[in-house]
């Protein structure tokens, strides 16, 4: 079983504010989002192999942290781009471009932004793996939801609740999400075919375009965040 990590750093942040993207801000150890996502993989004894996919005007900075920190398992530096599944893809094709594959490969997607996610969760994956194809994580909905009334999901300003659904029927996506590699490269490649994605993250691609694939849910934790505001850091 060979398993490689793609940490997903092709965002700007934009919603953190500031000029520097949100991976390379500190937490409060002085360390920076990205440093902890990629060491959470450089620790976790499933992984063989990571690849950071960078934003491509960040590439200086990411390779100075690959550096200083001296990750064993990092391989490639590779470009990110404009939306999530493009740097997914971008992760892929290193590997299609390989001579030799090991049969037994798993691809890992997690978001740079959750740098807390931690060795059990890696752990629950990694074992759910060597019994399922597709592996995500996810943890229960707490608050209550509303379904939007109408044209209310679409249009911004006023919106009216149409229903309640049952929380029991929902869980919140988290990272990582691992595929066997026979299952989610097809699947993307489908998507590519096909044009205009607008899934938002690879269990949707698998599921829109390789839907046989059953997705097996390994619960995650709460402290797993993303960091999406300034406030989260």
């Amino acid at each position: 079983m060979r398993n490689i990590a793609f940490i997903l750093a092709g965002g700007t942040g934009s919603r953190v504010g500031g000029e520097t993207p949100k991976q390379f801000l500190p937490l409060a150890d002085g360390r920076s989002v990205l440093e902890h996502s990629v060491d959470a993989f450089e620790q976790c004894h499933y992984i063989h192999e990571i690849v950071v996919v960078m934003h491509p005007e960040w590439m200086v900075e990411a390779q100075a942290l690959i550096e200083k920190n001296g990750w064993r398992k990092v391989r490639h530096l590779i470009s990110g781009g404009s939306e999530r599944w493009e740097s997914s893809w971008n992760a892929i094709s290193i590997y299609l471009k390989e001579d030799k594959k090991d049969p037994d490969t798993f691809y890992w997607f997690h978001d740079a932004a959750r740098p807390f996610v931690s060795q059990e969760t890696l752990k629950h994956v990694g074992d759910a793996l060597k019994t399922h194809l597709a592996v995500t994580v996810a943890v229960p909905v707490t608050d209550t939801l509303y379904k939007l009334k109408g044209e209310g999901v679409k249009v911004k300003g006023e919106k009216k609740v149409e229903s309640i659904p049952s929380r029991d029927e929902y869980m919140r996506a988290q990272t990582p999400q691992a595929f066997h590699y026979l299952t989610i490269s097809p699947a993307y490649m489908r998507a590519i075919q096909k044009g205009h994605i607008e899934v938002t993250d690879d269990v949707g691609i698998l599921m829109k375009y390789n839907p046989d694939v059953e997705v097996f849910i390994v619960e995650g934790e709460e402290a797993n965040k993303k960091i999406t505001y300034k406030e989260d850091l």
